[in-house]
């Protein structure tokens, strides 16, 4: 490949000064490969010279440090950010010379990544956007909105006194150090929101306090900034200039929301329900988001906010924003934000110290005072308003936190000569100090599972027995409707025995950054137009009517991550002081045994709300159905049968007490014929067991004998291949089969079946009961009293 160079001569002053630069035509972008290097000395070297294979290598060289770096730091409980801005550092000339141009921020070597990364900036601001609803703004409380604005505020004007003291004669509306000072008492929700996502405290009550400020914060942050930049303007050429520029962004504004929007909803009003976006229109939406720099310089409005802007007016949550979010957000969020937290971490250079000026210190002073001032105000609001103490101060760390936001608007501001590199340095410093601080601490602070250590023992074994049974249903798919209506149907509620069930429809969180919480019986709509749980209301309020008078029924929807669902789940079983919780099982099968549907998520979430729960657990395993296209009725449907057979499988322990516990509420009713077979070992092999716990078995089964009509059975097996072989032979007979799940007990009865499990969350007994090998029609619940801790 043949490159041909050529110079040219340009100058202020020709007579004075001339620059002789010299380019190269076309530009060494893809090398010739490895083969046609062999005959060259400095084959590494020479590939190098090419723009292409120099990015790939940049890239793995960021993605293993950034890695090795997070292995360790992870410990110490630092996020991944920091772990990104040190693989940088390392990078930069503080550990490389400039003639290692491989990985530092030489101009051969950074033109490329650093243009990548600054891509990969843009669309994460976007993203940012799409995922914001701004109509949570008007839903926050007087507490959220009240820690969003005035730590802001108030910061924002000690520091403008800071300078005023430290620089009498200076300007502090001028763009440097007004521009400075929101950054620095400025709040980011695209930050506290990663924050709260990484401590897996999203969805807690902390949690949506915090993203309610924080999206009130990033707004006034959003009107501060733009604000600094048109009183420069003013400043620099008049008013009437400044007048023009808000014209022009308010222009954009309008645009935006009366053009472009409604455009996206009529977009989303053509998609079928549940339906996929179609790609046209996604492709549409790329198509104006890149383009859309060059329309914030046209209509005069920061470039930094430009992409974050047309993000919020996207439509939010599916199908449009769950779109661009789920196909997005990996590539963003995993490769090319890496690439630009990286790169920002190259421009550091501590050489800069040795030589900073007085401004730099002052500006490094004047922002650590201001996280101060916005720590003690952010602290002082949710105490007045009597928060617990250590909730407060977990607060007002959230509050200042700072992240890539921060790091991205000061690398911009180097890059465009707004800041010097001695304060960028110091700047980075004070960053990188506050983002590992923060999550340490309010790790330390806050611990949302304390609250579910309740003294009170909320189980079916403790509620009064002439009292309604509170009872929550978890909903994630249709199927799960039927399947709780059902076993409902089975325990035959009367107004002696009533059930109050609150109906919990839990939707996975896309599209959108903040979780939602409705309670619909409060008539509280979602903050969209979207309905995520009609359906569902319809057919639970269908099983009210048919039972009136024995079952009360009120619905909740939760839209949040997978992985923090378990909050929800929990809280609501707090507030509504919930006695039992019935869970859907995350595998569904056909009546040949073939799996009809199976879910790892809802697997993780079930192991999260066992370990957690407030009150007594079940895990209801759906009846096989028969093979798809054939007519099949469910199996404790009340068409089915006129009795309903309930067998009980009792081993001994806290979690079979508490089977039987619900077996006794389940059959007042004289259709329902109810069984207990007690398995016990031969030999009297029940050393396993401690003589309280015996005691507390023999009391129980006497009080179920004596107050409801039953079937005792009792077999004495010697291992777990015998009680395998006995189940096998008996669960034809049943269509509700309750057992205990025992997940740490052990005793000659299962002896054998542990190394066989394959579901640890339901038991060796429902394991072995849910398992291929029994066929039969009958559903199954597992039960987990009430866990004790400390």
């Amino acid at each position: 490949m043949t490159y041909n160079s050529s110079s040219y001569t340009t100058g202020m002053d020709r007579t004075a000064r001339s620059e002789e630069v010299c380019l190269k035509f076309p530009p060494e972008v893809t090398s010739p490969g490895l083969t046609a290097l062999l005959v060259q000395k400095d084959k590494l070297g020479k590939l190098m010279d090419y723009s292409g294979p120099r990015l790939h290598f940049q890239m793995v060289v960021i993605f293993v440090l950034t890695q090795i770096i997070h292995s360790l730091l992870k410990l110490l409980g630092l996020p991944l950010f920091i772990s990104q801005l040190l693989a940088g550092i390392l990078m930069s000339p503080v550990i490389f010379s400039d003639e290692h141009s491989l990985v530092t921020i030489s101009e051969d070597s950074v033109a490329v990544l650093g243009s990548v990364g600054a891509l990969g900036f843009m669309f994460f601001m976007f993203l940012s956007g799409v995922k914001m609803d701004l109509r949570l703004t008007w839903k926050s409380g007087k507490l959220a909105i009240a820690i969003g604005l005035f730590p802001v505020l108030v910061s924002l004007i000690f520091w403008l006194m800071t300078v005023k003291t430290l620089h009498p004669g200076g300007n502090v509306f001028s763009n440097k150090i007004f521009h400075l000072a929101v950054t620095y008492s400025g709040t980011s929700f695209p930050v506290i929101h990663s924050l709260l996502s990484e401590l897996k405290i999203l969805n807690s009550e902390l949690g949506r306090l915090g993203l309610s400020a924080a999206l009130i914060g990033d707004m006034v942050t959003l009107v501060l900034t733009m604000f600094s930049v048109w009183v420069n303007t003013g400043i620099q050429k008049g008013s009437k200039d400044v007048l023009f520029d808000v014209g022009m962004a308010m222009l954009y504004v309008c645009i935006l929301v009366f053009v472009l929007r409604p455009g996206m909803k009529w977009m989303v009003k053509r998609t079928p329900e549940a339906g996929q976006i179609k790609d046209t229109c996604f492709y549409i939406i790329i198509l104006a988001f890149m383009i859309s720099p060059r329309f914030t310089a046209l209509f005069r409005v920061y470039f930094f906010y430009g992409p974050f802007i047309f993000g919020l007016a996207v439509p939010d949550g599916p199908p449009l924003g769950s779109a661009l979010v789920e196909k997005l957000d990996p590539v963003v969020s995993g490769l090319l934000m890496p690439i630009f937290a990286t790169t920002c971490g190259m421009r550091f250079d501590l050489s800069y110290f040795k030589y900073s000026t007085k401004y730099a210190y002052h500006q490094a002073v004047g922002a650590v005072v201001t996280l101060i001032i916005k720590f003690g105000v952010s602290l002082l609001l949710p105490l007045l308003c009597k928060m617990p103490t250590r909730d407060s101060f977990a607060l007002a760390f959230i509050m200042i936190s700072k992240g890539i936001v921060e790091m991205g608007s000061y690398s911009i501001m180097n890059d465009s000569r707004i800041i010097s590199e001695d304060i960028f340095a110091h700047l980075t410093i004070v960053i990188i100090i506050v983002a590992s601080v923060v999550p340490i601490a309010v790790k330390k602070l806050y611990d949302p599972s304390k609250k579910y250590l309740c003294f009170q023992k909320r189980t079916v074994m403790n509620s009064r027995f002439n009292q309604e049974l509170r009872m929550i249903g978890c909903v994630h798919v249709p199927g799960n409707v039927n399947s709780i209506i059902n076993l409902l149907n089975a325990s035959c509620p009367t107004r002696e025995c009533p059930i109050a069930l609150d109906v919990l429809h839990l939707v996975k969180l896309s599209g959108q950054a903040t979780p939602l919480f409705i309670a619909h019986h409060n008539q509280q709509k979602a903050s969209s137009n979207k309905s995520y749980s009609d359906n569902v209301v319809v057919a639970f309020k269908q099983f009210e009517r048919d039972n009136l008078g024995a079952v009360s029924v009120n619905f909740f929807t939760a839209v949040s991550p997978w992985n923090l669902m378990y909050e929800d789940t929990c809280n609501l079983a707090m507030d509504r002081l919930t006695s039992f919780i019935i869970l859907p099982f995350h595998r569904r099968w056909y009546s040949d045994g073939s799996i009809e549907s199976e879910d790892q998520t809802l697997r993780s979430l079930n192991f999260d709300i066992l370990e957690r729960a407030p009150c007594s657990v079940g895990i209801l395993v759906e009846g096989r159905r028969n093979i798809k296209g054939s007519n099949s009725k469910d199996t404790l449907s009340p068409s089915n049968s006129s009795s309903y057979a309930i067998a009980v499988i009792f081993l001994g322990g806290e979690d079979d007490r508490e089977a039987l516990a619900l077996a006794k509420r389940f059959s007042q009713d004289e259709s329902v014929s109810l069984t207990v077979i007690h398995l016990k070992a031969v030999d009297s092999l029940e050393f396993f067991l401690a003589e309280d716990e015996r005691m507390l078995d023999k009391e129980m089964l006497k009080d179920i004998k004596a107050s409801v009509p039953l079937t005792y059975v009792e077999e004495h097996v010697k291992d777990g291949p015998e009680t395998s072989t006995f189940l096998r032979s008996i669960v034809k007979d049943y269509q509700l089969i309750i057992v205990g799940r025992r997940c740490r007990t052990e005793d000659a009865i299962t002896l054998g079946l542990e190394e066989w499990c394959e579901f640890r969350e339901i038991g060796i007994i429902g394991d072995l009961l849910s398992s291929s090998d029994f066929f039969g029609n009958f559903s199954l619940l597992i039960v987990q009293q009430q866990r004790k801790r400390n």
